[in-house]
């Protein structure tokens, strides 16, 4: 008797593997078919899909390249981003011309002006130098003591070299300390930009249609760029 539970078994296992594995399918016997290969008979070059960035497809649509529904799709994501963006600070006469510019211009609920407080800044500055060639040579100087440098962003001090921005006159009193270790001896601490306080205009949901309205407002922007909230 437990031979022939063994034997039936086994005759089973061997039964079922053939079955499934379509051994069997000449007879009539097979599991359905999970693959569909028909579809991929169907698709139209597969390897020429490309994913578009927003720019490259407003960039295809100001060319008259997007002209599919699948081209549509790809560009529709460019037409419903938004980004937040801000300027300021802003004194109060330039407040007042830009908050009547504001009103007439752009979309009631789609900005706002806030007082707003920037903070003093400082650098570790050096010069004023007589020419660009004088400045060239003090950066040689500077890069063989390793010590770094940017540009100024305030146009009054030019020609000269800006050694560090910071928050407070002791942050940039310790800096220059620093850097005297390194072997700069001409530097010193300057006021940068004083305490501002005024109003900052924000727009926080800034989409394709609202974004072509902002030309309107430049001219009452005071020279003060748009830029990514931060």
């Amino acid at each position: 008797m437990l031979r022939f539970i063994v034997l039936a078994l086994m005759l089973a296992n061997v039964g079922f593997y053939a079955w499934s594995s379509g051994l069997l399918g000449a007879y009539g016997f097979a599991p359905a078919s999970q693959t569909e290969p028909q579809r991929l008979a169907q698709q139209l070059k597969p390897d020429a899909l490309r994913v578009l960035t927003p720019r490259q497809a407003r960039q295809l649509e100001s060319n008259g390249s997007l002209t599919t529904p699948l081209a549509t799709a790809f560009a529709t994501p460019s037409a419903t981003a938004v980004e937040c963006l801000q300027a300021g600070i802003f004194n109060e006469e330039q407040t007042v011309v830009l908050r009547n510019r504001l009103i007439s211009a752009l979309p009631a609920g789609s900005w706002v002006l806030e007082d707003a407080l920037e903070p003093a800044r400082w650098i570790v500055y050096m010069g004023q130098y007589s020419s660009a060639d004088a400045v060239a040579k003090k950066k040689g100087e500077l890069r063989g003591l390793n010590v770094s440098f940017g540009v100024l962003s305030n146009a009054a001090l030019e020609p000269g070299l800006s050694l560090g921005n910071f928050k407070s006159r002791p942050e940039a009193e310790a800096a220059l300390a620093r850097i005297a270790r390194q072997g700069v001896k001409t530097a010193k601490v300057m006021l940068d930009q004083p305490e501002q306080r005024g109003q900052r205009l924000t727009l926080a949901t800034v989409n394709a249609a609202l974004r072509n309205q902002l030309e309107a407002i430049k001219p009452q922007l005071a020279g003060k760029a748009l830029q990514i909230c931060g």
